[in-house]
């Protein structure tokens, strides 16, 4: 066999066997997308989280934790300066308990006042009996004299008495007459213009209304002043909370993975300061249309580790179109459509012999069992 004759018998046999590869290839699945389907990888991943200090500022004054430590829910982190915060707390913890004062001498001021307008009023009752009382008796006393007036007018008249006894008889009328009007004045001065019933505990006395208003008006005084409190209360509330934020905690259980912000440095609010990786681990698979129809947000599914084939119970926790690159290319029939991938994002339990980085597999029998 000549040159010639070997070669072409080589490249028959590449011919033959590429053709058979071929068939191989089309009956058993095992191009690029058959195999895309039969199983599926993706990385464990744990969350991370940025922590910051909420909406508050200072400088750092304590670090509490170190890179790579492990880290419980309510741990403290980091720690700033509180020095501003508690003067302010303290400033209005003083204005509270001088409002509180203020209060207190305002309502101690009002009791008083009720008391004494009471007392008043018991008093002015009591003088106006003992006024009507003397009004009585200078009307008795006007009665008198006019009686002996006209008796001694007609004594005169006759001749049986001097002119001068009517003279007196006349003066002593006419000063019981004015001491008469006098007493009626200072009755109706007692009064201060109230209608005398002549039932004094029933008399409703202007002068005693008027010093009950001006004591319900101070009421609104002591309102007013307890507004304030409350206001105050809130801003040391706000403080308080201030103050509360000025220590940093974790949020969760997890492990310290970068400190951003060293001691000694002044922090911005909400400035991250720490990256924490959490204990929620999770993991991507891409699945074609027919696999993902099959699914639905919260089934579970089972993996395995691809180190020692340990299982990971996991829960779907969202299904999304894919991006386009990871999209099931064709390759057997030139023209043909690619596939698309739809974004599987499963959620597994924390174990102690899985850490984030290793390797996830979900076989097809995951998906063909439904």
């Amino acid at each position: 066999m000549n040159l010639k004759q070997k070669s072409v018998r080589i490249g028959m046999v590449f011919l033959v066997v590429l053709f058979i590869s071929g068939i191989l290839l089309m009956f058993k699945g095992h191009d690029a997308t058959a195999l895309a389907t039969e199983k599926k990888e993706g990385i464990l991943t744990a969350e991370q989280v940025k922590l910051a200090f909420d909406s508050v500022s200072g400088r750092m004054l304590n670090e509490a934790v170190k890179e790579s430590q492990e880290v419980k829910k309510g741990d403290v982190l980091m720690v700033l300066d509180s020095t501003d915060v508690d003067l302010s707390i303290a400033k209005t913890n003083a204005q509270i308990a001088q409002m509180d004062a203020q209060i207190k001498a305002m309502e101690g001021s009002i009791r008083i006042g009720y008391a004494q307008t009471d007392t008043n009023e018991q008093q002015n009752f009591r003088q106006i009996d003992q006024q009507r009382a003397a009004l009585k008796a200078a009307n008795a006393t006007y009665a008198n004299k006019e009686l002996d007036y006209n008796r001694k007018t007609a004594l005169a008249a006759s001749g049986a008495i001097s002119q001068s006894e009517l003279d007196d008889a006349q003066t002593s009328l006419a000063v019981a007459s004015a001491n008469a009007a006098q007493q009626q004045q200072m009755l109706e001065k007692l009064l201060a213009g109230a209608t005398d019933t002549e039932n004094t505990n029933q008399l409703n006395l202007p002068t005693i209304e008027q010093q009950r208003q001006t004591l319900n008006n101070k009421q609104n005084d002591v309102q007013n002043l307890m507004q304030q409190k409350k206001l105050l209360e809130v801003q040391l509330k706000e403080l308080l909370v201030k103050k509360e934020r000025l220590t940093l905690k974790a949020p969760e259980d997890g492990k310290v993975l970068k400190l951003l912000a060293k001691q000694g440095e002044m922090i911005s609010p909400n400035e991250p300061v720490i990256l924490l990786e959490s204990k929620r681990c999770y993991y991507d698979i891409y699945l074609s249309e027919k696999q993902a129809a099959k699914l639905t947000e919260g089934d579970s599914i089972t993996g395995k580790t691809i180190a020692d084939s340990k299982p990971i119970e996991g829960t779907i926790r969202f299904i999304t179109a894919a991006p386009g690159f990871a999209d099931l290319k064709m390759s057997r029939e030139k023209g043909q459509a690619d596939l698309s991938a739809f974004q599987i994002r499963i959620y597994t339990d924390k174990q102690a012999e899985v850490i984030p980085g290793m390797t996830i597999e979900v076989t097809q029998d995951a998906f063909t069992k439904r």
